[in-house]
């Protein structure tokens, strides 16, 4: 059974991501199993704020549900994602909302295959904790931002002053996790890149746990482990890093979430 340490390497963990996402293409968005992913998806686009005049990307789009929201706000969104079969279901969705004006590409969120200053909005959700090499993608998304405009990372963060190991338990339920950042390492990165970060919003998002295992496919032993570990800690156990808590015995568990709005420093 997986321990829940940290994937190998690059070419190991890249598989590990594409078999994942390709089994998950039908749970992505699906709101009887991931209901806080679709619930705080206005939130997001709302902190964006988008322009009518804006050329956006949405870059490890999954499903380009954030591509799809944003449409109806701006001239264009290029959804780009490395998995075909989430590329395949946005795309069918994208056709059935009639959200013609988001174009889908396969292509890596770390290495992208556009030119400098491409977009006036660069998006990204839940990526980082997924990628090998989170200052990569970051470059990526400044270097492809227009000066003057936006750069939005809406993830999954950490507090390390609180006890336990999140990521362990993440990697159990999804071998496709990577690393799950502090806000201020998102920031540096995004620094480094050559981004000022000029507004964020940092939140609590209590989660029931059934139903984020089912979304991930989770194996019924390891989802049980994981049940039993988070039990164990309300009961006084070692922390686990999920802050878990029962509403009417169903098991729950906390993440923190972080929308970082970052605007390019001009070149030179």
């Amino acid at each position: 059974m997986d321990d829940g340490a940290a994937p190998g390497g690059g070419e190991r963990h890249w598989g590990t991501l594409l078999h994942a996402f390709g089994r998950q293409a039908e749970t992505f968005e699906d709101a009887r199993y991931n209901t806080a992913f679709t619930m705080h998806l206005d939130r997001l686009v709302d902190f964006a704020a988008p322009a009518a005049e804006d050329v956006c990307l949405d870059a490890a789009c999954g499903t380009g549900i954030v591509a799809r929201a944003l449409a109806p706000r701006v001239r264009q969104v290029q959804a780009l994602d490395a998995t075909p079969e989430m590329l395949a279901a946005g795309k069918e969705r994208a056709a059935a909302e009639g959200a013609h004006n988001v174009l889908f590409q396969r292509g890596d969120a770390a290495a992208l295959p556009f030119l400098d200053d491409s977009f006036s909005l660069v998006v990204t959700r839940f990526s980082v904790h997924h990628v090998a090499d989170p200052a990569a993608l970051t470059a990526e998304l400044v270097r492809v931002c227009r000066p003057g405009g936006r750069v939005v990372v809406a993830d999954m963060v950490v507090d390390p002053a609180l006890p336990g190991d999140i990521d362990r338990v993440e990697r159990l339920r999804d071998p496709s996790h990577g690393t799950t950042l502090p806000v201020e390492r998102i920031t540096g990165l995004l620094a480094a890149a050559g981004a000022r970060v000029e507004r964020s919003d940092v939140f609590d998002v209590p989660r029931p746990l059934r139903p984020w295992l089912q979304q991930a496919r989770t194996p019924d032993d390891v989802g049980a482990r994981i049940e039993a570990e988070l039990r164990a800690e309300i009961g006084g156990g070692p922390a686990t890093g999920a802050r878990p808590h029962l509403v009417d015995d169903a098991l729950w568990f906390t993440q923190t979430w972080a929308h970082l709005l970052a605007a390019p420093h001009p070149a030179g």
